[in-house]
């Protein structure tokens, strides 16, 4: 059986700065109150060019050059967004395309937990033999669907795009274990309800449809219930204890 292990890394943040104490003057809310509840100080926010593939070349190129590859190396891009540039063509092609790479590519949408889809993903090629060396990429730019007046969301979402290189490996090593799951009951607590179903219009538009909107509180008690059991059979099914464990 072959592994996938992580040979390279990178990233590419836009150059603006959003602090917490810039949001004070912005919303009713407080450096402290962010901080003690979200930990984050600080975010970083798309500028007018910014794109999520032009993130996502930067970080790829990052990860390649760690990696010591070439675009002429990769069997396969992954690309996990919920933000494009485009409905069509896919974002995953663009980045190809820019990377001037020749071979597959493909958008995987799970939102926040699309990283760790693609790397599930990547792992099931290279297990199989199928191929040997993968991109993966998580990229978002959410600042843009983000209403500024809206406190209960305005001080979470940045924008960044992250990248990693996987390669066929013998040795036990890289993804050892993972468990994916998937609750589509609370759909309506995190949400932004402008798409096929509801398409853009005058009206959409109007009432703010094309904002996230979230309510915290559930999506707070979801999380903290569900991502502590997932890490214990994560943990389980790799063979090793939370007492292996150096970094969370």
């Amino acid at each position: 059986m072959k592994y996938g292990r992580i040979t390279g890394w990178g990233k590419c943040v836009p150059d603006r700065v959003l602090t917490n104490f810039d949001l004070e003057q912005m919303v009713d809310t407080s450096d402290e109150w962010i901080t003690t509840r979200t930990g984050i100080r600080e975010r970083r926010i798309a500028g007018e060019h910014d794109t999520t593939s032009s993130l996502s070349v930067k970080a790829a190129r990052a990860a390649m050059h760690k990696a010591g590859i070439v675009s002429a190396d990769l069997d396969l891009i992954i690309v996990a967004i919920s933000s494009p540039d485009y409905l069509l063509p896919p974002v995953s092609s663009m980045i190809q395309d820019q990377l001037g790479a020749h071979c597959g590519a493909f958008t995987l949408v799970a939102g926040c937990t699309g990283f760790m889809y693609g790397l599930a993903t990547a792992q099931q090629f290279i297990a199989t033999g199928a191929y040997r060396t993968i991109l993966i990429i998580g990229a978002e730019i959410i600042s843009r669907s983000v209403d500024w007046t809206d406190r209960n969301t305005c001080v979470l979402f940045g924008d960044g795009a992250g990248a990693v290189v996987m390669q066929a490996c013998d040795q036990l090593s890289g993804v050892l274990a993972f468990e994916l799951g998937s609750d589509g009951a609370g759909a309506e607590h995190l949400k932004i309800n402008m798409g096929v179903a509801n398409p853009p219009s005058h009206a959409v538009i109007d009432h703010g449809q094309q904002f996230i909107r979230m309510n915290g509180r559930e999506v707070f008690k979801f999380a903290t219930r569900t991502l502590a059991r997932s890490a214990a059979e994560a943990l389980g099914r790799s063979g090793l204890s939370i007492d292996d464990i150096d970094l969370v």
